[in-house]
């Protein structure tokens, strides 16, 4: 089964790269890191992907709740309309339909602030995400500092010990 986006963002937030490194023996480091930072922008565009959808349900059901609260005014002055001719079959016809209405209009506000809470989840996640790319692209560099630092060091020792030996021979 698939890992929920709030898993996985989870998963990635809590993470770090010296753990990911870490728990990877033989491989080479730099390329764990890019790999995980490749996972970040991956789950990011999941995360947005998901919030289109939500972000389309919510303006569906916006849509809809505004052609029902059209709907239920309309059939009001049709009640009036045919109480006032005597026709009450009609004005029967027009509450029944009415109350049809009343009855799914708590659902489609439901409907839009669960979407709006889940928009604003998804909203959370992608910046949470976005953070612990740069948090982890500034350990990127830290760790390619330092390499390149412990690089120069060992270039260094070997040019200082191979000069030393030259003065022992000599």
């Amino acid at each position: 089964m698939a890992e929920s986006i709030s898993k996985r963002v989870g998963r990635i937030i809590s993470g770090s790269i010296n753990a990911i490194v870490d728990a990877v023996e033989d491989s080479a480091p730099e390329m764990v890191m890019e790999q995980a930072l490749r996972e970040i922008d991956s789950a990011v565009d999941d995360v947005r992907a998901e919030l289109g959808k939500v972000v389309a349900e919510k303006h569906l059901a916006n849509k809809r709740l505004s052609e029902k609260n059209k709907k239920h005014e309309e059939l009001s002055g049709q009640i009036e309309m045919a109480v006032n001719e005597g026709r009450d079959d009609l004005a029967e016809a027009a509450i029944e339909a009415q109350l049809d209405i009343e009855a799914q209009i708590p659902v489609l506000e439901h409907t839009i602030g669960e979407c709006g809470d889940k928009e604003k989840e998804l909203e959370g996640f992608i910046n949470a995400l976005h953070a612990k790319k740069r948090e982890m692209q500034d350990e990127l560099k830290e760790y390619r500092k330092a390499r390149k630092e412990s690089d120069a060091i060992a270039a260094g020792g070997d040019a200082s010990s191979g000069g030393a030996s030259a003065q022992k021979r000599a």
